[in-house]
């Protein structure tokens, strides 16, 4: 007869916890100890950005003065999977003026470095980095993870977001965007809900489409601060960039977007069905526990998802993962509009 195992369960109570304040890599952008994304469309900048503040930590000055001395020196570990290091990486290093004696790379090229093989947690508790960087994200999953799959993501995020709090290291990882051409900017990133749904802060990068040599970064997601304002940095012709401070622009000027026109009085139900619309055509499947928290954010209550759930025709099955919606017939259960 095979032996059940059983898993053992710790109970913590509250009040023994002693509340901490997030500390921050670049308020409010990049906390410490926490996930962030900076996505964006090839050849917007991501990538010169990242390295402007991984030169910035390397030098202990801040991302916005490069004279202003704001923390000593620290490490950082950046690892690219798309560029070679001697011909892109160090000459943009140089030109954002790093200290490079204090930036380092992983170099294994037989066995690619992911997210959960070990490498970088023992890395990270050797050299104890302020900021490690991994570009582009979805070369560093592993081979056996489907970034689409949400079942899949969650746990290589989870231990991500671990060793982040657990060696107190700003995680920076560095997106593409989908070709979804409707919906929140936040549910552009390349890949599952719970990639954006593991980082406490999600940066886009873009330009301006009047002025391309104009690169904004912009926040779309702050789980630990309020969004900060949106920033550009001007990129020269030989790849520089220079900081611009604050900028005015909006996403939908930047992703070639139309606006919203929201209906005034638009109903939970008109809002929950619009949304599970708009993440069905991505992830069909999905997940009910992936739904929920985005509902949630938007002010959509449980009822109200099940409700439109409903009229759209839509199925829900128990799987051995949890509970799915899967695509109906897209039509309204009910022409004359009641539920």
């Amino acid at each position: 007869m095979q032996e059940t195992k059983t898993a053992t369960t710790r109970l913590i109570c509250m009040e023994q916890v002693e509340a901490t304040q997030t500390e921050w890599l670049w308020y409010p952008y990049v906390p410490l100890g926490k996930v962030t994304i900076m996505q964006g469309d090839p050849g917007e900048g991501k990538s010169s950005i990242a390295l402007r503040l991984a030169a910035a930590v390397s030098r202990g000055t801040s991302v916005e003065n490069p004279h202003l001395a704001v923390t000593n020196p620290d490490y950082v570990i950046y690892q690219n999977a798309e560029d070679g290091i001697a011909d892109t990486v160090k000459p943009r290093l140089e030109r954002a003026h790093a200290n490079c004696s204090m930036i380092f790379c992983l170099d294994d090229p037989q066995f690619p470095i992911t997210m959960t093989d070990g490498r970088l947690e023992q890395t990270l508790n050797q050299l104890r980095p302020r900021l490690l960087i991994l570009d582009p994200l979805q070369a560093f999953l592993g081979d056996c993870v489907d970034m689409h799959r949400a079942n899949e993501v969650r746990p290589v995020m989870s231990y991500l977001a671990e060793i982040a709090e657990r060696y107190h290291c700003a995680v920076l990882l560095i997106g593409h965007m989908n070709k979804m051409q409707k919906g929140k900017s936040l549910y552009r990133g390349l890949g599952s809900i719970d990639l954006t749904a593991a980082a406490r802060s999600v940066l886009l990068v873009t330009r301006d489409p009047a002025h391309p040599e104009n690169r904004v970064v912009m926040q779309i997601k702050n789980s630990l601060a309020l969004e900060g304002k949106n920033i550009a940095f001007q990129m020269g012709a030989d790849g520089a960039l220079r900081y611009l401070g604050e900028y005015e622009l909006t996403v939908e000027e930047a992703l070639g977007e139309e606006p919203k026109q929201m209906p005034v009085q638009q109903t939970q139900r008109d809002k929950a069905e619009a949304l599970l619309l708009e993440w069905l055509e991505r992830e069909n499947p999905l997940y009910m526990r992936d739904i929920y928290p985005i509902a949630d954010s938007e002010g959509i209550s449980k009822a109200s998802l099940m409700r439109a759930k409903r009229r759209l025709g839509l199925r829900s099955e128990k799987t051995p993962e949890g509970w799915i919606i899967t695509g109906g017939q897209h039509r309204p259960a009910n022409p004359s509009g009641g539920i």
